[in-house]
């Protein structure tokens, strides 16, 4: 029975996993190093009350109906089960399309990740952070920070694209081909409060214009409907790209105080929170995707290693999609 290694536990890497389980091509792992599931679909929660959470990277999901195409039947998947439920709380400032509908995650964003990787049946492993990739014996062998170097039959790679490229298993003209692509950088912060703080303001949601800091504030509790005496309120602060890039080394105590301190300007009634978290988001969103690899890359045949996720396509859920769905044929093409 062939072993297979899923690198990434984001999006693409947990849809990849449970569309494989379909194709069944063997044992399916999927490795992260990371404490938890998401990538940058995580869901973070407050150091004082674990109830009380916060999206810090997605915060919803746009569907355009006139180009949904086969993505309608993943809505419509996560709808039936709950995971997804339509957006309805007031976001101010938000570019609706015309046909589009807008979807949020009242478990928030990582339940959606969570909900794939449970359907793969995969065997996850967190904190597996992988360093090197080589041949040996016909075979994969991947090793990692922490732990003995394991073999595989059929490696896919889901992270993103200039951490591909530090593992060196690559031709020159692969290399070329990723070293094109190019993310955009910002900083999210996540303010946790106690339960039965009130935040008074009338929207759950805000697109900021005017600051050279902050781009979108979310009241995240109200913008999933989940408002409740029990739970502490939180709010998740997305600074703009230019504030994220200009700040992309700093010191992240100063970056968090900078942050706040726009905050305080914009909306000067927030109370003062009883943890906080500040998230650097390297990798945000794709500015210039692979050129000509719609979905994934082949990066040997034999044995098979594959590479894919949104620096192949577009970062949105859609785009994702896409990845996962082409890698998952290129795997069914080589079985």
């Amino acid at each position: 029975m062939a072993r297979v290694l899923v690198v990434g536990a984001g999006l693409t890497g947990s849809v990849c996993a449970a569309l494989l389980r379909a194709a069944g091509p063997g044992r399916l792992e999927v490795w992260d190093k990371a404490r938890g599931a998401g990538g940058r679909m995580s869901t973070s929660r407050g150091a004082r009350d674990a109830a009380c959470t916060a999206d810090l990277g997605a915060q919803y999901l746009t569907l355009e109906t006139g180009r949904a195409g086969p993505r309608r039947s993943f809505y419509e998947e996560l709808l039936s089960h709950g995971i997804l439920e339509p957006l309805t709380a007031p976001i101010e400032g938000m570019l609706v399309k015309e046909g589009s509908r807008n979807y949020m995650a009242p478990q928030g964003t990582s339940s959606i990740v969570k909900y794939y990787l449970k359907q793969s049946g995969a065997d996850v492993f967190y904190e597996h952070h992988v360093t090197h990739i080589s041949l040996r014996d016909g075979k994969w062998e991947v090793s990692r920070k922490m732990g003995s170097p394991e073999q595989f039959d059929i490696v896919i790679l889901t992270m993103p694209v200039p951490q591909i490229l530090q593992l060196q298993v690559i031709n020159e003209r692969q290399k070329q081909q990723l070293e094109s692509v190019s993310y955009s950088s910002r900083y999210a912060l996540g303010l946790f409060y106690e339960a039965g703080t009130r935040i008074d303001v009338p929207w759950a949601a805000q697109y900021i214009t005017d600051n050279p800091c902050i781009r979108f504030i979310s009241i995240d509790n109200k913008k999933r409907n989940i408002e409740s005496p029990e739970i502490g309120p939180s709010v998740v602060v997305h600074t703009s790209v230019t504030f994220g890039h200009d700040h992309l080394d700093s010191d992240p105590a100063e970056v968090q105080q900078l942050i706040l301190t726009h905050l305080e300007s914009v909306v000067p009634s927030l109370p003062k929170p009883a943890s906080i978290k500040c998230q650097k988001w390297r990798y945000s969103q794709v500015t210039k995707a692979v050129p000509n690899c719609p979905g994934q890359m082949t990066l040997h045949t034999q044995p098979l290693l594959i590479c894919g996720g949104d620096g192949f396509t577009h970062s949105n859920f859609d785009g994702c999609i896409d990845s996962a769905v082409s890698l998952v044929e290129a795997v069914k093409s080589h079985l």
